[in-house]
């Protein structure tokens, strides 16, 4: 039996996206398959049953390539490509296959408004394993929730799940825009997002007049999150990690884009049927590829889509 070791340091979007490569890989070759991932995103992928063995990398990378070096892998599959993941792969000195990075492609469609990518990440990953004869089974994506996972809110009534957070600011809908949707719903709304998200959180609670809005902010854990996304009606995310968790759950959702945009290939993939992408100014070039920048707004154009609008989207695909 194969011994494979698959790596992908961050961040919880990306991991989850490495999901459809771990299933076809375990399926396909019933090879013995070890992860190797950042401390903090181990929760992602410890549940997951195609995966025999997870490896956490804290701040001593000669300590877990001592770990490594003892399990003697065929093969190490780098779907991160940095210089951490290239110092692993020369330690253990096996065979390897890395993603493609399209670097030269991402700097024309940043900075010329030439598209050259026109595919989704994970078929970036699927093409590293061409030589490996692996293919898609366009399945989509997994998210195993760990076992005893709960909260303390009523699941059986039909609520939607608000990601209000994201790795940048300019990224993010503001205050005013999730308050003045939510003055508007019926449905009940659960706010999710991390530590970053807290204050936001309670400020969007206090505008609301509807008292049917909870704020979840800094009191989940992953798991915590993803088991509301997966229960919720409608899922409402900026650009983030929890957006492909809820695509992993098949969810219509609803997403926001401004100074990203899907055309980077990190939409959500195989989604519900009615998923909507909400895009400020979609014939423009994106303007950051992490969306720590935006040319048209410096607080970040997404906070000019119309709450109106997202209101009226929301209706589309729910039918208030």
């Amino acid at each position: 039996m194969q011994k494979i070791l698959i790596i992908r340091f961050s961040s919880i979007g990306d991991i989850v996206l490495t999901s459809p490569i771990i299933r076809c890989l375990k399926l396909q070759t019933n090879a013995e398959l070890h992860y190797l991932t950042k401390h903090k995103y181990l929760e992602i992928v410890k549940s997951n049953p195609h995966i025999d063995q997870v490896f956490a990398l804290q701040n001593d990378t000669a300590k877990i390539l001592k770990q490594l070096k003892a399990e003697q892998y065929d093969v190490i599959i780098d779907l991160h490509n940095n210089i951490r993941s290239f110092w692993i792969k020369i330690n253990l000195k096996c065979l390897h296959y890395s993603v493609k990075k399209y670097t030269w492609h991402k700097l024309l469609l940043l900075y010329c408004g030439i598209n050259l990518l026109n595919d989704h990440v994970v078929d970036r990953y699927f093409g590293s394993l061409i030589k490996m004869n692996i293919v898609n089974d366009n399945l989509g994506l997994d998210y195993f929730i760990k076992s005893g996972t709960s909260v303390n809110f009523n699941i059986k009534q039909n609520f939607f799940t608000w990601c209000i957070g994201a790795s940048h600011s300019q990224k993010q809908l503001s205050e005013n825009q999730i308050i003045e949707v939510c003055n508007n719903l019926t449905h009940p709304v659960v706010l999710i997002g991390g530590d970053n998200e807290i204050d936001m959180g309670i400020k969007i609670l206090e505008g609301c007049k509807q008292k049917n809005i909870y704020n979840f902010c800094g009191e989940l854990s992953l798991s915590q999150s993803a088991y509301l996304i997966k229960k919720s009606h409608l899922v409402l995310t900026n650009d983030t990690g929890f957006m492909h968790v809820a695509a992993s759950f098949k969810k219509n959702i609803i997403s926001f884009w401004g100074c990203t945009k899907p055309v980077w290939g990190f939409y959500p993939y195989m989604s519900g049927k009615n998923s909507i992408q909400m895009v400020i100014n979609p014939n423009s070039d994106p303007c950051s590829k992490h969306g720590n920048y935006c040319k048209i707004d410096s607080e970040g154009c997404v906070k000019q889509i119309e709450s109106s609008t997202i209101y009226k989207e929301i209706n589309t695909i729910i039918g208030i």
